[in-house]
């Protein structure tokens, strides 16, 4: 068993090794870079796949700028191969990375991009010193420093920059930009789509398009912004993406991988575990496991795997595309709840103000997100079979289950509904409560635990009413768990208690709705309330099969 600390959230991979942190080695991937046909790569993954440490990695590896780090890949694999001597310690390096650009606005996104580039030539003040840049090579220098650079003038940084950094150490330069598309993803939820489109387009094609000083060009991010946004005219331009099989071990574990680090921390016991939770990812036909969450759960051996991945999510885009679909799309994501796959046309890259008229752009965004992973091909171009990768996605997708249930409730006569509770009009209640029951339900299978769906439905509805009644579920009183429970903050009014129970085979509606209202008798569930002072109480029974509902009442 190994004591070496883990890298959660370490993305520099200098102090990785220099702090002898666990690393999973993935220096191979530098030959891969090397040789590859493409001068410029685009490199898309889903978000804590290890991106950032690799650009990290490729930094220390190629720049010569920084004192010598070999060093730091000694005993690594890259040093077993003739690029490691052929090419290490190099070549310049611009390093940029726009993970943080993302603002609610277009002033405050520029401003944002003004200082990443402002950054990146604070590293190099060196090329001020001597009389190597030119007078107007040193005023448009001076003006980065003092981040007074117009818009159309941060167009030609990186071209500026590695024209300066070539002419300095008479080599070719090395370009690398992390979560290029972070700005983009920001641009389209904030209402600046066309306003960063036209930026990164420009800032881009600046320094790689025909960049005679270029060795080679690294980008990462999530998705393939289309190449007529952003990349066009970039031919020397290769995308590999996690439909490919070039690339497709770098970003993730594999299954060996993932085994070799559960048994370095003594955790070959909960293989099967993490296994259903966190794999599941197909990257050009390999089976990868999410290493954000394998890292979670290895340091904090939860008796039960969380969600480590998804609660990291800004699944804001993902929640609106979704919940504004009709019919058909909430029923084909029933259809991955149930285990089974879909088939849909895959698209490689997106342009992101088409997704919302291109309903089938969700399918891709989904799947080069991580939310989605391809479980084969139909044959028919770009077609293939999608599915839920692990227990951990399927987390996502039963959350926006419950939010949807929320947001049509909402429409669905919700007020009077709610009004019919704290009324105490019973009847009413339950003709409403069967109306959303209709509408909803028609969106979500109730195979499964369909006892938590109905309960997550009302739950959802009563939050509603949390302005006059602290709503309670799950919890104990008496002698066993109430389902629901709303205690009036007035006490002079009534409390409820609501019991949920689904109608056995062998059982009829009115002797599933006699045990639930004997459960709420002989467990005392009104306890907690009448200990409060409360004098009346409202007991309601509901039995359900399918969409089909009854309820009964006692006070």
């Amino acid at each position: 068993m190994t004591i070496k600390k883990l890298p959660i959230g370490l993305s520099d991979f200098k102090k990785l090794i220099e702090e002898d942190f666990y690393y999973i080695d993935k220096t191979g991937y530098i030959k891969d870079i090397v040789e590859s046909s493409s001068e410029i790569l685009l490199l898309p993954r889903p978000r804590r796949f290890g991106k950032t440490l690799n650009l990290s990695m490729l930094r220390y590896f190629f720049d010569k700028s920084l004192e010598n780090h070999k060093e730091l890949f000694k005993g690594l694999e890259i040093e077993k191969h003739a690029e490691f001597e052929l090419h290490q310690g190099k070549y310049p390096v611009i390093f940029m990375t726009f993970k943080d650009v993302k603002h609610l606005n277009w002033d405050h996104c520029l401003s944002s991009l003004k200082y990443v580039i402002y950054e990146e030539f604070t590293k190099h003040r060196y090329l001020m010193e001597g009389d190597i840049l030119f007078p107007d090579e040193k005023i448009f220098f001076q003006k980065v420093l003092e981040r007074s650079l117009s818009q159309d003038e941060c167009h030609n940084a990186l071209k500026y920059l590695s024209k300066c950094l070539n002419r300095y150490y008479n080599m070719p330069v090395v370009i690398l930009i992390d979560e290029y598309d972070t700005p983009i993803h920001a641009g389209y939820a904030k209402g600046y789509y066309e306003e960063i489109i036209s930026f990164m387009r420009n800032f881009l094609s600046g320094g790689l398009k025909d960049n005679t000083y270029l060795f080679k060009g690294v980008l990462t991010g999530i998705l393939r912004v289309a190449k007529e946004s952003v990349f066009s005219g970039l031919n020397n331009l290769g995308v590999y993406t996690l439909l490919d099989k070039e690339f497709n071990t770098f970003f993730g574990f594999t299954e060996p991988e993932a085994a070799e680090l559960l048994k370095d921390y003594d955790l070959s016991n909960r293989y099967n575990d993490v296994s259903a939770w966190y794999n599941g990812y197909n990257f050009g036909g390999e089976v990868i496991y999410n290493p954000w969450s394998i890292l979670q759960f290895t340091h904090r051996t939860p008796d039960i795997p969380s969600p480590y991945w998804v609660n990291t999510a800004d699944t804001g885009m993902i929640d609106q595309l979704a919940t504004e679909g009709g019919r058909e799309l909430k029923e084909e994501i029933g259809q991955l709840l149930d285990g089974n796959s879909i088939t849909k046309q895959v698209y490689d890259s997106i342009v992101m103000k088409d997704i919302e008229i291109r309903g089938n752009l969700l399918w891709s965004f989904l799947l080069f997100s991580g939310y989605l992973k391809v479980v084969g091909e139909k044959g028919q171009k770009n077609t293939y079979q999608l599915a839920i990768p692990n227990q951990e996605v399927r987390y996502i997708y039963e959350e926006m289950i419950e939010r949807w249930f929320d947001t049509k409730v909402r429409s669905a006569s919700l007020e009077e509904m709610t009004r019919a509770l704290e009324q105490g009009d019973i009847k009413l209640f339950e003709i409403m409560l069967r109306k959303v029951v209709i509408q909803v339900m028609s969106y979500h299978d109730l195979g499964g635990e369909p006892e938590k769906v109905y309960h997550a439905l009302v739950l959802g509805m009563l939050v509603w009413m949390s302005f006059a009644y602290e709503i309670r579920s799950n919890r104990e009183s008496g002698y066993g768990r109430y389902d629901i429970m709303m205690k009036p903050k007035d006490l002079k009014k009534h409390g409820i208690i609501i019991e949920f129970k689904m109608i056995d085979e062998e059982k009829t509606p009115e002797q599933t709705l006699k045990k639930a209202m004997e459960q709420i008798e002989n467990k005392k569930y009104a306890a907690e309330l009448e200990a409060a002072g409360i004098k009346e109480i409202i007991k309601i029974a509901v039995a359900f099969k399918g969409k089909e509902l009854w309820l009964e009442h006692k006070r």
